[in-house]
């Protein structure tokens, strides 16, 4: 799985636009969370990029204000882990904690 790194505020401007074009994940870990670690590993495992889906990962103790702004523009609660699935502009899926499963995704794309 090759993920592409969510660092700055303005590549939400960019996943918004990508998005327009094909589906985009955000996949929200907590580096110090056993949890998200596993729901990592889950989703990693099960990855195939014939979904179409173009996948971002923010670490969020690195890059907490992200997050939060992620809260802003798309309107989901933030929880850790957890993954939002953008559309056209807009949050069309999101699961946290346990819920997080490719399969899950699957079905929202």
């Amino acid at each position: 799985m090759n993920w592409n790194k969510l660092t700055t505020d303005d590549q939400l401007d960019l996943i918004k636009e990508e998005s327009n074009r094909s589906p985009v994940l955000i996949f929200k870990h907590s580096t110090s969370c056993s949890i998200s670690h596993m729901a990592l590993s889950r989703m990693e495992r099960n990855w195939n990029d014939h979904l179409g889906v173009k996948p971002y990962y923010l670490d969020l103790l690195a890059y907490k204000p992200i997050s939060n702004k992620i809260e802003t523009v798309f309107g989901v609660e933030h929880e850790s882990p957890q993954v939002l699935l953008i559309r056209n502009g807009e949050c069309i899926y999101d699961a946290s904690h346990m819920a997080i499963s490719f399969a899950g995704l699957q079905q929202a794309v």
